[in-house]
């Protein structure tokens, strides 16, 4: 097992262990059955250690992983047909940002989610996935069309931020999201939203007003990362454990102030270690939730849509 993060070091040095023994078998020809079985249940229980006992920086590196799977793949692994939609019909098509019609259980739906590619070159035609306003634009326009044929819409999170680029702000970033806030708000369809890794500020926002919102286990949500926190308050990355401890940004603090509406559990060791159960998992939530949101009528709907946001941050005195 090749391992990214100091943290998984511990098993990494007994899967090097197994892997010298097996050797020392096939070489010696002597049974060490026992002694792989044994080390094998000793790096189970180690895996089942370390990820059940993750500090907030650690999930914000495993939602970072290379190779998470990102909304391609997913759409990929849970969707039975798609058609991708392109451009914003004003500046261009935004790739950091794909969106089309889809079929899960034989129902349609419009899919949008943020792409970042899985190799250096994809990484940077897809921007590292931070979409710039048309990216935005796009996704209105997509949410928009599914609201015109009476399509839920789903949408897959993963940015470390929208474009923060010159240009990005001269065609309208701000207004592209708050745009997006607005009408997501009132869509006349249900909305499912999904956080698969990184979900930073605006960027993820302007995606993610729905009906109801999930994470996945090991990802975070916050108005800043960790590293950009640690650089205002202290002038420096180093602090950027402390500033994801004080964010209080993963899956179970989103929860437990009541900003997000249930948290997806991950195949051990994060959702790169078995993509295709982690999409299965999605999917039967996704199906769950579609059957009993199609039954309320669409004013509720978007009444307590607008309500649940609404709630957030209100303080009381």
């Amino acid at each position: 097992m090749e391992t990214s993060f100091d943290f998984e070091k511990p098993i990494a040095d007994l899967q090097l262990q197994i892997e010298k023994v097996k050797q020392i078998a096939e070489r010696t020809d002597v049974d060490m059955s026992a002694t792989i079985k044994e080390l094998e249940e000793k790096m189970e229980q180690t895996r089942i250690d370390i990820y059940n006992n993750l500090s907030r920086w650690q999930k914000v590196q495993i939602s970072r992983h290379p190779e998470r799977p990102y909304t391609l793949q997913f759409i990929e692994l849970m969707c039975d047909d798609f058609i991708e939609l392109h451009g914003d019909r004003t500046v261009k098509d935004d790739k950091a940002i794909v969106g089309g019609f889809a079929s899960i259980n034989g129902e349609t739906v419009m899919v949008i989610g943020h792409q970042k590619g899985n190799n250096t070159k994809m990484r940077q035609y897809r921007n590292f996935g931070m979409a710039n306003p048309e990216g935005y634009r796009k996704a209105l326009r997509l949410m928009k069309l599914a609201e015109k044929f009476n399509k839920p819409v789903i949408t897959f999170i993963d940015t470390p931020g929208a474009f923060p680029g010159l240009e990005a702000e001269e065609r309208g970033q701000g207004e592209a999201i708050a745009r997006n806030l607005l009408e997501m708000s009132v869509l006349k369809v249900p909305i499912l939203c999904f956080i698969v890794g990184e979900g930073a500020s605006g960027g993820a926002l302007g995606i993610g007003i729905g009906d109801k919102v999930y994470m996945l286990e090991h990802t975070w949500y916050s108005v800043i990362s960790p590293e950009s926190c640690s650089s205002i308050l202290w002038r420096s990355w180093d602090f950027k454990e402390k500033a994801a401890e004080c964010l209080k940004l993963t899956a179970e603090d989103m929860l437990a102030n009541k900003l997000i509406d249930g948290i997806i559990p991950e195949p051990l060791g994060g959702a790169h270690h078995d993509p295709a159960l982690m999409a299965e998992t999605m999917k039967t939530q996704i199906i769950k939730d579609l059957a009993h949101l199609k039954k309320t009528k669409i004013d509720q709907l978007v009444e307590e849509r607008i309500d649940k946001f609404c709630s957030m941050g209100v303080v009381q005195e």
